[in-house]
């Protein structure tokens, strides 16, 4: 109970003298804080919101738009073909003035064309980007007038207001969907190579039956599926394959990326330091959306949803099927090294810190001393087991008291920092320094990465970055 009154900011207690208020300033001022840092990013989130969903356009375009259709229409000239006047029968409120009722008349008539005319561009466009006959045209081949046409229309409607990271979203085309011949035709394509010609021509009589029976009627699913979302494959996908699957995620799921660029500085922490501060510039651009699209050749959009759980997302195991779970903020990182976890937090009163002050961190933790806590330092194999025994392991040992806390401090973490504490490198010369830098990546130690995390940052002792 004494750990809990110290704990809290603001307690009261009744005495025989009346009611004693005691209140924490300092925490009251962080909650104050973050609170209102969550509502300015619900805010700005729901600003770029709206400006995503009218893209092409722009809100100073309605606005210009209402003001020339209301100077028209006062100068006795209508613009709208009799459509301002067929508006005013349906304005409520008898006693309005005439002057009132017909600038409310103008005003909804030009949101309506603003609207129609947000639409139009957009499903142009998009009609535009299911052209696919650039892709074969280029280097080896010469580009058709087609192509420099279709270009032309594409950079027409992009090129007009800089976009935002999902401006584009709402105006990509649906993932097509193959017919169910073809789909037979490319799965006998695939599985030739791995059956001998008995086997292949048994597989071959069960696709036909496949593809004559209940083939159809799946085949049915799918393209009404395909109509109502714009990607029949991704949800699916994630829910019975990704997140259904029971076997570890070491090496089974995992992929890695590793550092080849000259060392700016081989001092471990300035250069995990430095890291994390680019990564949280990062995470802002994608916050505020002011990250510019994903294209090819400056002007094909991509989609770019694959950013929108990259940092704060961690996934969660269960018995039966993992879920995902995304916050919208994280205030800290989560850091290993020597078998410890440690909680390290990023802004001071709202503001990032510095690298420099990151680093004194760091360099913090590379002097502690201390020794692991019982079971703390092979904890994360936990995340690299199958993925039922693991959830088995979670509901019995991490369901409350501090393993719960100390669990939650992880998955909460904006990322997973490992400060690895050996030399890694690569040589043209000596490909066993390769191997070893790709396995300290893949696999690690087997009980250094925390598996579930969206990615981790492996920094080694001499400044190699890596990301698992």
């Amino acid at each position: 109970m004494a750990e809990a009154h110290v704990a809290v900011a603001f307690s009261f207690a009744i005495t025989h003298e009346g009611v004693n208020i005691n209140y924490d300033r300092e925490v009251l001022n962080l909650v104050w804080n973050s609170g209102l840092r969550s509502w300015k990013k619900r805010i700005a989130r729901f600003m770029n919101n709206i400006h995503c969903g009218i893209y092409p356009a722009s809100l100073s375009s309605l606005f210009i738009l209402i003001a020339l259709v209301t100077s028209f229409f006062v100068a006795n000239v209508d613009v709208s073909f009799g459509g301002i006047h067929q508006l005013e029968h349906y304005i409520p409120g008898e006693s309005l003035a005439p002057f009132t009722v017909q600038l409310a008349a103008c005003v909804a008539y030009s949101f309506c064309l603003w609207v129609t005319t947000i639409l139009f561009l957009r499903y142009t466009l998009k009609l535009l980007l299911m052209y696919k006959g650039w892709m074969f045209e280029g280097r080896l081949k010469k580009t058709s007038l087609k192509t420099y046409i279709w270009a032309a229309l594409v950079r027409t409607l992009t090129a007009k207001r800089r976009p935002m990271l999902y401006s584009f979203q709402s105006s990509l085309p649906r993932l097509p969907l193959p017919s169910l011949e073809e789909t037979m035709e490319r799965y006998l394509h695939t599985v030739r190579p791995l059956l001998d010609d008995e086997r292949y021509e048994k597989m071959k009589q069960m696709t036909f039956e496949f593809q004559n029976g209940v083939g159809k009627k799946l085949q049915l699913y799918l393209w009404l599926k395909s109509w109502w979302s714009s990607n029949y494959v991704t949800d699916w996908w994630e829910d019975y394959v990704y997140l259904s699957g029971r076997s570890p995620l070491l090496v089974y799921s995992n992929c890695y990326g590793l550092d080849y660029m000259p060392l700016p500085t081989t001092n471990q922490v300035a250069r995990a330091a430095n890291f994390i501060y680019a990564a949280l510039t990062f995470r802002k651009l994608l916050n505020t959306q002011t990250l510019k699209p994903v294209t090819i050749q400056n002007f094909i959009p991509l989609c770019a949803w694959q950013y929108e759980r990259m940092f704060n997302t961690t996934r969660v195991p269960d018995v039966e099927k993992d879920r995902v779970v995304h916050l919208s903020d994280s205030q800290h990182i989560a850091v290993y090294h020597r078998g410890r976890y440690y909680k390290v937090m990023l802004y001071n009163k709202r503001r990032l810190l510095k690298p420099v002050e990151l680093q004194w961190q760091l360099q913090q933790i590379l002097d502690d001393s201390s020794v692991p806590a019982p079971g703390e330092h092979h904890l994360a194999a936990l995340t690299a087991n199958q993925r039922t025994v693991w959830a088995n392991a979670r509901t019995t040992y991490f369901s409350k008291g501090l393993n719960k806390a100390s669990l939650k401090a992880i998955e909460d973490a904006a990322f997973f920092l490992v400060l690895y504490d050996e030399d890694l490198d690569f040589d043209p010369n000596d490909p066993s320094k390769l191997n070893k830098f790709s396995r300290a990546v893949l696999h690690g130690k087997g009980y250094n990465l925390w598996l579930d995390k969206s990615f981790n940052i492996v920094v080694s002792k001499n400044g190699r970055v890596r990301i698992d």
